[in-house]
């Protein structure tokens, strides 16, 4: 059995690893109108044939999309880019009455963003 180290000793994990959801938050100005739609999408957790069915577009297409999203926000995968997507929500949706317009990320680094 392994002994638990005391919280003071653990470092934060996303020191440990070395990854923060948040480092592609700077590359949003980079996505088109309709990446950044699907990208808003992505982060609800809808799979590809439903993101497709939403958008009234081919499932290949989605995957194109989300495919270019991952790269131009230096991201590894889709699940980092979801991650991203729910912590900038804020910055994404433009529906001035969404409940869900609050966002993770301080106004600091949400009007960076939004720029």
């Amino acid at each position: 059995m392994s002994k638990r180290s005391d919280a003071a000793d653990v470092a934060c994990a996303y020191r440990r690893t070395g990854i923060a959801p948040v480092s592609g938050i700077g590359r949003l100005k980079e996505l088109t109108g309709r990446e950044k739609e699907v990208l808003l999408l992505l982060g609800t957790g809808l799979g590809n044939r439903q993101l497709a069915r939403e958008l009234g577009i081919a499932e290949r297409t989605v995957k194109a999309h989300i495919a270019r999203i991952v790269e131009k926000l230096g991201q590894e995968t889709r699940l980092q880019v979801a991650v991203l997507s729910v912590l900038a929500h804020g910055t994404l949706c433009v529906d001035s009455s969404c409940p869900c317009r609050h966002s993770a990320l301080p106004p600091s680094i949400r009007n960076a963003s939004a720029a």
